[in-house]
């Protein structure tokens, strides 16, 4: 009973401190003014994704005193998330060189795989692949990916806070589909429902049309965030790892197409710029909320069967992963994901 009445009490907290900060962004200027690169079109406040952060950091270390929870992943999710939160709200308020937020987020990485016990065997078509060392420098560069492209994706009104909300939903019906909803090994399941009234209080305001922005400090925590619980999940049943691979599917796939595609044109990936197919689509439609919407519905009624398939053992994960991407890399050429502005 007293894990259930956390619940609201975090939904409440983040929707209270969402406010706060939007008057404590308007009162200091903390504005995202409309440019040429910008997916938006009225000056609006950021930063409120320090609410996220600190309605659920502020109550996750309860999770562990009520036994719901060891205490490493809570370390894990402590540390590298307060961290990675702190950078993204010192960037919010100046500018922090590129080379150094990169350190940090390896830092952060390091510091979750540590306590995570690094990256588990990955299952491979019926066989288990242990990776050693070179496994965990790989879990550390898909940690800093994830965490880098959940700031890139959010850049219109909802998106991040509706894609968090999905992925730990599937999260959950992946613990729930293995029968683990009340073992001591479904551990991740509180934390993501935790995560999700947490997110959930944030999304209130950020709903589109946005009365405030995440910023770096919410983004970059929530992708940091749900990296680990991955990995976690994968240390409970390796074929996990690949279900929630399929759950980022929207988010893995825009990034990295967008970015792949400006790397080969010579671009300066550090640049601001709006060229990822989520972008292209908000502006074809004119409005941001039936992107949203349709990422939410892709999330829930194409990836999350798809997840749950291979988390119940219905098909390998790799392939399952090919064929949850497939129709998203057409959306994403579909919807010029990298290319120039002038060209489209």
């Amino acid at each position: 009973m007293t894990f259930w009445f956390l619940l609201p009490v975090v939904a409440g907290l983040s929707l209270m401190l969402t406010g706060g900060l939007r008057h404590y962004a308007l009162a200091r200027s903390l504005i995202d003014i409309p440019n040429a690169r910008s997916s938006h079109s009225v000056p609006t406040p950021r930063g409120g994704g320090v609410a996220i952060v600190l309605s659920f950091l502020l109550v996750l270390p309860l999770l562990p005193v009520l036994g719901l929870v060891d205490w490493e992943l809570v370390k894990a999710l402590l540390g590298t998330g307060a961290g990675i939160a702190l950078l993204g709200f010192l960037d919010d308020h100046g500018h922090i060189a590129a080379r150094w937020r990169l350190l940090g987020h390896f830092a952060g990485a390091g510091w979750a795989l540590f306590w995570l016990g690094g990256l588990p065997p990955l299952m491979i078509f019926g066989h288990s692949l242990e990776l050693g060392w070179f496994g965990h420098g790989v879990a550390a560069v898909y940690l800093v990916w994830l965490l880098n492209l959940y700031n890139f994706m959010d850049g219109i009104d909802g998106l991040a806070s509706v894609e968090a909300i999905c992925v730990c939903v599937g999260g959950g019906l992946l613990f729930a589909l293995l029968g683990l909803e009340e073992s001591h090994h479904s551990e991740g399941i509180w934390v993501l429902l935790l995560l999700v009234c947490a997110v959930a209080g944030f999304l209130f305001w950020n709903f589109p049309p946005a009365q405030i922005f995440m910023g770096d400090a919410g983004s970059g925590f929530l992708g940091v965030a749900l990296g680990i619980l991955s990995l976690q999940a994968a240390w409970v049943a390796p074929q996990l790892l690949w279900s929630w691979v399929i759950l980022l599917g929207v988010f893995i796939v825009d990034a990295t197409f967008t970015l792949l595609r400006r790397l080969l044109r010579g671009d300066k990936v550090y640049e601001a710029h709006r060229s990822h197919a989520y972008q292209y689509a908000s502006r074809r439609f004119g409005r941001h909320l039936p992107v949203t919407l349709v990422v939410g519905a892709i999330n829930l009624f194409w990836l999350l069967p798809i997840a749950l398939w291979v988390g119940g053992g219905g098909v390998d994960g790799l392939l399952g992963v090919v064929i949850a991407y497939s129709p998203l890399l057409l959306l994403a050429v579909k919807f010029h994901a990298g290319e120039l502005e002038s060209k489209v």
